[in-house]
């Protein structure tokens, strides 16, 4: 199931200049609108971190949260449910949640396949997979 998944091509769409919806008052932008984004950092002994917005000025604040439906998945469905109404609000109903998935070297591959299931299982479709920590990052795993 997961190579299949992985398999399948999955484009996220940045607002660029010709076609920038997703800039909020900014015309001409190249950044997607952080109330929309939210990151998740997963490290070993299946520690999973996650905030939303920009990690210098978090929307939600950085916090640890497990696997499972009251956990992770409780998590997605309601920022989900957040994000779209707010993107209602500025009358662009169909753009949703944006996730960024940071698997550590630490993490193992189960936990990937886990988050990716539960991508699945709320209905996200905009999410990508990322190597690279920033410095504030990988303090926080440290930190955490």
């Amino acid at each position: 199931m997961v190579t299949i998944e992985l398999a399948k091509p999955k484009i996220l769409e940045y607002g660029m200049y010709s076609d920038c919806d997703d800039c909020g008052e900014y015309f001409g932008c190249s950044h997607i609108d952080e109330n929309r984004i939210l990151t998740i950092l997963l490290d070993d002994n299946n520690k999973m971190i996650s905030y939303m917005g920009l990690l210098y000025a978090p929307i939600q604040k950085p916090k640890e949260v497990y696997f499972g439906k009251e956990g992770i998945r409780k998590e997605l469905l309601s920022i989900n449910k957040k994000v779209h109404e707010y993107s209602a609000n500025l009358g662009k109903p169909k753009n949703g949640l944006i996730v960024i998935i940071k698997p550590s070297k630490k993490s193992n591959y189960g936990n990937l396949v886990n988050i990716l299931d539960e991508m699945k299982i709320v209905n996200i479709d905009s999410y990508s997979i990322l190597d690279e920590f920033t410095p504030e990052e990988s303090k926080l795993l440290a930190s955490k």
